[in-house]
């Protein structure tokens, strides 16, 4: 499933410019990807778009106040389970340097649920982070983007 999101986030430069559904299930297929892993992105996908719509219908309230901009996120069960230490460190991270905003963060946690095994891999939510952002028609900034699309493994200690 990554894979096709992979490639639909590289092909496409946002939500809006990626072909319909039908449309783009042909394009993938012709591309070599397998149907069930292209059925599989592809509702992963719409589940996504659902969940942003609800999220921006969705008063950003608590117990009649607004919710301070600095709020602190707690995870359930389920949540850490899913994500592990290593990927939830890495969202806090990005939360502390503003990179996720709350609804931001919302959105990825839910569509990190949405992705079967656990804990999820790093580079997998990194493509989670960069769908989120894609799907909303936003761009991160260059040097976020270069550490979400930056590769470990590649990298040669100084």
């Amino acid at each position: 499933m990554f894979e096709v999101l992979a490639y639909v986030f590289e092909n496409y430069a946002n939500a809006s410019s990626a072909l319909a559904l039908p449309a783009l299930h042909r394009k993938l297929h012709q591309m070599g990807f397998a149907t069930e892993e292209i059925e599989h992105a592809l509702l992963w996908l719409e589940d996504m778009k659902q969940a942003a719509r609800q999220l921006g219908q969705a008063p950003q309230r608590c117990a009649g106040r607004d919710l301070p901009s600095q709020a602190m996120r707690v995870l359930t069960r389920k949540e850490q389970k899913h994500l592990g230490l290593q990927s939830w460190g890495y969202l806090t991270y990005l939360q502390s340097i503003g990179v996720l905003t709350g609804e931001r963060l919302e959105l990825v946690l839910e569509r990190v649920l949405g992705v079967p095994g656990s804990p999820l891999p790093l580079a997998d939510l990194k493509l989670v982070v960069l769908m989120v952002y894609w799907s909303r028609d936003e761009e991160p900034d260059a040097l976020v983007l270069d550490e979400l699309c930056d590769n470990d493994t590649d990298r040669v200690a100084h």
